[in-house]
């Protein structure tokens, strides 16, 4: 018995803006597009700012409103100096000798006396048994806290802390391991990524360039991809930078690489469908022109729709209230539309211009997307395993299998932590983390930022009973290594420490057990805070007004807030992918479904992240901001694979029944959305480049998230999806009304039929050009609303 052709010739696109479109971009003018689009890159590159971010401040990189920010405030004005987020650290295991104990607290004192540029006091604490009876260590270990002027940058703390460590601690046996402290761990983070990012780009060009280059079989595609990738991005990242300067938001450095390899990834993402479709056309034998008109046609729509998705998730970022997620929205949104727009317009044009030279040395043999050129027997296998995942049985099963695994990557997210990891995410070669590392030996992991519990009350400091009652109170709370308060109070009144000069207020340094940025010790301070008014009136203290400052509170501060912008901003990238999506799609309930997949895909990449973090035993939790970009990015890209998967499935349920149109588009989309995704996570995967952990957190959650979606969501749940629920959503009043109206529905077998059109009405027309035009089956038709013969 004769079988179907389940791959008739492409139908030419019937929109008539795509094809005008078309005509611009792969008509005659075609060569100089590029042409004006490297010019663009030049005007850009000598008119536009770079994109060059420089460290600043820390409330730059946190909430602006976060009460441990106000009460640090309220702590320099009573003690006269701020919270130090620099410390210079000193360590001998066989110890340290009283000269160099004596030299470190003179140098101390000297400083108090004459404090020096924005240097303005320092703090010493040896961990003597006296104050550190905890410690397994007898005068080892010396951190001394540095204090500087609040307009100090980044970098001149760093400086004046070196300084101060080679020009006043210069005894012979000083033992001065380094300068470390939550303020020169972001500055050697920024260094880093300076570092790498040249090597981020030329693995990610390098990649970028195999991968197609063996999908094509070509030496000239590559080049004409990365071409557009490299004018995209130095126009996307110059117009990043003028977008930064004019809304007063400063981008943070982590935006250079994630730019670098999001243009790279998604610019060769709509090469590759716009090359394959082309690539399939002049296979058949059509005319340069015609088949690059027809392909740019067709794809332009989806891509835009794509790309637009993509952006406006990115954009949505603007939503959030935290200033880094704010400063990534516009720049993450503009670099994408600047891809977009770029690919376009380059990629169709450098087509119509070189034609099958474009696929060179190989040629166009390998467009094989044709079943007919394939062996009967696999051709024949192949129908039978499309259709029977169709079957309702089966897409039943295949949606009920993928849940269960998606839910099972997803349990992960229970044992998710979030924090910041200044210190522990930096390689261990660096000053920063060795330094902190020998200050941990010596005393506890949360030594470089302790938290300063500050209480106010008119003579609280004569109340020194309580005051030591409180400490001690403190110190036998879960989590918390030791305590340094009023009751070591240094009898200089020259440095001002745990009690004002006013007496009316005091303050404690309360030492955590575990990294004092990370979840533990997030959860730490969050056990104290609830403790805490109990400990008070069992200490005899009334009426006091108690404040937290420190690291740890901004950092508890930031996470909570991260987790309300996460659900107020993914419920906006929700929002807009479901809008567009119904939009292109023209039915109301398929994207619900759609973007439901995207959601569970992303928690199961989010739950396979924690559980390969986990096993690493890298930092406490994964870094705050990156769950955040991942869950928008990852929404809006899944969004943007099905665009490709179900807009091909639109494409052939105009001339087919949606079981057939099923059978036959998936295979079809699912040969270039592999290849698509495959190159966009390793191009996410270069961002493990950058020796930091939180880029290799973020490498892994994109290329996972990804290839989970591509390979598993879009490849299987979305097609059953579709099979199961796609006839159900219209009703079969609207069918009927629709295949009325249609005059018994498109040419072909009867609505009744459950076949698509035959071989032979296909090898009629085998031109694509000449076929006829189909039914009108536009509306509804992702729902399957216009032929229920596909049951």
């Amino acid at each position: 018995m004769e079988t179907e052709d389940p791959t008739p010739d492409p139908q030419p696109p019937r929109n008539p803006v795509a094809r005008a479109f078309a005509w611009v971009v792969a008509g005659p003018a075609a060569p100089l597009i590029p042409l004006a689009w490297i010019a663009a890159a030049v005007l850009a590159v000598l008119y536009l700012p770079a994109l060059a971010p420089e460290a600043g401040s820390l409330a730059d990189y946190t909430p602006r409103d976060t009460p441990a920010i106000a009460t640090e405030a309220r702590s320099a004005r009573i003690f006269g100096q701020p919270i130090s987020r620099v410390a210079v650290v000193q360590r001998d295991p066989a110890g340290l000798s009283p000269a160099v104990q004596r030299e470190t607290v003179a140098a101390a004192v000297d400083l108090a006396q004459q404090p020096r540029g924005g240097l303005l006091g320092a703090l010493p604490l040896v961990n003597d048994p006296r104050i550190w009876p905890q410690g397994d260590e007898q005068a080892t270990t010396a951190v001394t806290y540095l204090y500087f002027a609040p307009e100090t940058s980044w970098r001149e703390q760093v400086d004046l802390a070196r300084a101060y460590a080679s020009q006043r601690l210069t005894h012979a046996d000083a033992s001065v391991v380094g300068v470390t402290g939550s303020v020169p761990a972001r500055v050697a983070q920024e260094d880093a990524i300076a570092e790498r990012l040249g090597a981020v780009e030329i693995a990610t060009v390098i990649l970028v360039a195999l991968i197609l280059g063996v999908t094509f079989g070509s030496l000239l595609a590559p080049l004409v991809t990365l071409l557009a990738a490299g004018v995209a991005y130095v126009i996307g990242s110059r117009l990043v930078a003028l977008a930064g300067r004019e809304l007063g938001l400063t981008p943070p450095s982590e935006i250079d690489p994630l730019v670098v390899v999001l243009l790279l990834g998604i610019v060769a993402d709509y090469a590759i469908f716009y090359l394959s479709g082309a690539r399939e056309r002049l296979g058949r034998g059509g005319g340069r022109g015609e088949a690059v008109r027809d392909t740019t046609a067709q794809l332009t729509p989806i891509i835009l729709t794509a790309g637009l998705m993509v952006a406006a998730g990115t954009a949505a970022l603007l939503a959030a209230t935290q200033a880094t997620f704010r400063s990534f929205g516009p720049g993450l949104a503009i670099s994408v539309l600047a891809g977009l727009v770029v690919s376009v317009t380059f990629i169709p044009a450098a087509m119509a211009t070189f034609g099958r030279a474009l696929y060179w040395p190989r040629g166009l043999r390998a467009s094989g997307s044709d079943d007919r050129e394939r062996p009967g027997w696999l051709a024949r296998q192949r129908e039978r395993v499309g259709h029977l995942a169709t079957h309702r049985a089966a897409a039943l099963g295949t949606v009920v299998v993928c849940v269960a695994l998606l839910l099972v990557a997803a349990s992960g997210l229970r044992w998710i932590g979030l924090g910041l990891d200044f210190i522990s995410g930096l390689p261990s070669s660096s000053e920063p983390r060795q330094a902190a590392q020998a200050a941990t030996a010596g005393f506890a992991p949360g030594i470089l930022s302790p938290t300063e519990v500050l209480l106010q009350k008119p003579g609280v400091g004569t109340q020194a009973e309580q005051l030591t009652s409180l400490e001690e109170a403190i110190a036998r709370q879960p989590g918390v290594a030791a305590v340094v308060g009023p009751r070591e109070q240094p009898p200089d009144p020259r440095i001002p420490f745990a009690v004002a000069p006013d007496m009316n207020a005091a303050r404690y340094y309360v030492v955590f057990s575990t990294d004092p940025l990370g979840s533990s010790g997030i959860d730490t301070l969050e056990s104290l805070q609830a403790a805490m008014p109990g400990l008070v009136r069992e200490a005899g203290l009334t009426d006091v007004r108690v404040g937290y400052a420190g690291d740890t509170a901004i950092a508890a501060f930031t996470v909570g807030r991260t987790i309300g912008d996460l659900g107020r901003v993914g419920l906006a990238v929700i929002v807009i992918d479901i809008i567009l999506l119904a939009l292109f799609l023209r039915s109301l309930a398929a994207p619900l479904y759609l973007v439901a997949a995207s959601v569970l895909a992303l928690a199961a990449a989010l739950g396979a992240t924690t559980y390969f973090f986990r096993l690493l035993s890298g930092p406490d939790g994964l870094t705050y901001y990156v769950p955040f970009a991942a869950s928008v990015l990852l929404i809006s890209l899944g969004s943007d694979y099905t665009i490709f998967v179900v807009g091909r499935i639109w494409e052939e349920r105009k001339v087919r029944p949606l079981r057939g149109a099923i059978e036959t588009a998936v295979p079809k989309a699912r040969s270039a959305v592999s290849v698509a995704a495959v190159t966009l996570a390793l191009s996410f995967s270069m961002l493990a480049i950058v020796d930091l952990w939180s880029f290799r957190q973020l490498a892994f959650l994109l290329a996972a998230g990804v290839l989970i979606d591509a390979f598993f969501v879009r490849s299987l749940l979305v097609p059953a999806l579709v099979a199961l629920f796609g006839r159900t959503w219209t009703g079969e009043a609207a069918e009927r009304g629709a295949e009325a109206s249609a005059g018994g529905g498109p040419q072909g077998p009867p609505a009744s039929a459950p076949k698509a059109p035959s071989a032979q009405s296909t090898q009629s027309t085998p031109n694509p050009s000449r076929h006829p035009e189909p039914g009108r089956l536009e509306p509804g038709h992702i729902d399957g609303s216009r032929r229920r013969g596909a049951a």
